[in-house]
């Protein structure tokens, strides 16, 4: 504790924000109320343009590391609320547009050198100009430094355990669009669905009327009956069951509707078989957008196959082809997929990888099947043999939905878990998550068990304290 706090106070005096200025890639250097800001400009390769900031509080309020933010979709901007966040609370902080401006994915068409910077060499040369800065302005580097991202934050996450695992010494990476070629395939798929024609759009009353169905059948799966599911896997639940067998009722599913919701629970596969992204669990119903008031799939799907694997501009999505899409797609931008098992680097550096993923991940614009999370952590374990969650552990989110929201227990403190992992050597046996009401009052809590482990209701008390539950080994599915 004496060497922390003494880590924690400056060795030298800090140098002047307005300073900062006269490093290499900066381009303007400003004090303001919290912190020092420091824009910077990064051109890795003669088509790079890189635009990140580094925000700097007072050597005083320091607490000596380092916490990088993560964007979403296709970024094109920094993430300033999430750097807001960190220097409130003591962290120098970093964050990159990634190479472009604005969220469209236009940069791709005719620039691969752009397409790099998206997908990984971004946040890997603005974390080490960062960590270059941070030295500069308070005569030190920082003495840890952490990555926090969700969705393509979780994905640049897993990208730099893989490519770059020096970068970080602990990673937070929420519902990982690891694969974001294949899963703009998959949902693109779903919503050319549910666009076929107006009838087969489930309205929300419609996705209210399955979300019960799902939740009267499997609810009880887990051993509490709270309109949650602990764990889908257990759950056997049929559509065709809510099939209407005459004239259209509000209590029934029509031939068409029921096309939409067998999409959204069934896997993309090649003509081969091979699995190319999967389905979404059962039970975050509420959340679909199917098509929810869209006339075409949403704009980052759209422009995966018109701009990256297209390269047209003029590419029309109603000419979407599954394979041949995909396939243009790897091909101009399969550096894109955070997907190599092999983590031995980031491990052997003393790394920690905290992962988690809402079960009920289906809508608001994310649509990322916590299947696909699972498959991942499951392919780590397989490369580098068996039990991993020394240095690893996926935290599994009942009832949440896209990096949080849902009907579920959605706040929880990962960071917090993540440094008592790698700085005191306690690995998170659990993590307390909530949902707050409206008044910020606690409704429920429940822990979040390290996977393949699950919260089991001990038998006794609320079944809205966490502290009624404990963590078990998964028992075999019905």
């Amino acid at each position: 504790m004496l060497l922390h706090a003494l880590l924690a106070v400056p060795l030298f005096a800090q140098t002047p924000c307005a300073q900062m200025a006269r490093f290499p890639d900066v381009t303007a250097a400003e004090q303001i109320a919290t912190h020092c800001r420091v824009s910077i400009t990064l051109r890795p390769s003669p088509d790079s343009e890189i635009k990140s900031e580094v925000w700097l509080p007072a050597a005083a309020a320091w607490n000596g590391k380092f916490l990088m933010e993560g964007g979403g979709g296709f970024v094109g901007s920094v993430n300033a609320g999430g750097m807001a966040k960190a220097v409130r609370e003591g962290y120098a902080s970093a964050s990159t547009d990634t190479g472009h401006s604005g969220g469209s994915g236009r940069f791709a068409l005719g620039h691969p050198e752009k397409i790099t910077d998206f997908a990984h060499r971004a946040v890997h040369v603005t974390a080490v100009k960062a960590k270059a800065l941070i030295a500069a302005y308070y005569r030190r580097g920082p003495r840890l430094s952490y990555w926090e991202g969700c969705s393509t934050g979780g994905r640049q996450g897993l990208m730099s355990a893989q490519r770059y695992p020096e970068d970080f010494d602990g990673i937070i990476a929420g519902a990982p669009a690891n694969n974001q070629i294949v899963l703009c395939a998959w949902r693109m798929r779903l919503l050319m669905t549910a666009l076929r024609s107006p009838e087969h759009g489930l309205p929300p009353e419609k996705l209210k009327l399955l979300n019960d169905a799902v939740l009267d059948r499997c609810d009880a799966r887990d051993g509490v009956k709270d309109r949650q599911l602990e764990d889908p896997r257990d759950c056997d639940f049929h559509p065709a069951a809510l099939r209407c067998t005459g004239t259209a009722t509000a209590n029934c599913l029509t031939a068409p509707q029921l096309e939409t919701v067998q999409a959204a629970y069934t896997d993309i596969r090649r003509s081969t078989g091979e699995l190319l992204y999967p389905r979404l669990p059962f039970g975050g119903e509420l959340g679909w957008r199917v098509p929810g008031g869209a006339t075409e799939p949403g704009g980052m799907d759209i422009d995966m196959f018109r701009y990256l694997a297209n390269q047209d501009a003029s590419w029309d999505w109603r000419r979407f082809d599954l394979e041949k899409d995909v396939d243009r797609a790897l091909r101009h931008g399969l550096d894109i997929h955070a997907v190599d098992p092999n983590l031995t680097k980031f491990k052997a550096r003393g790394g920690k990888l905290l992962l988690y993923h809402g079960w009920s991940d289906g809508g608001s614009g994310g649509a990322i099947s916590a299947f696909n999370t699972i498959s991942y952590v499951e392919s780590v374990m397989k490369k580098m043999g068996g039990d991993q969650r020394e240095w690893m552990r996926l935290f599994l989110v009942p009832g949440m939905a896209h990096c949080g929201g849902g009907t579920g227990p959605n706040q929880f403190h990962s960071l917090a878990a993540l440094e008592r992992w790698r700085e005191r050597g306690e690995a998170p046996r659990s993590m307390t998550a909530v949902r707050v009401g409206e008044r910020g009052v606690v409704e429920m809590s429940r822990p979040l068990c390290p996977y393949p482990e699950r919260a089991v209701y001990r038998g006794s008390g609320s079944v809205n304290d966490a502290g009624n539950f404990q963590c078990l080994a998964r028992a075999t599915p019905r």
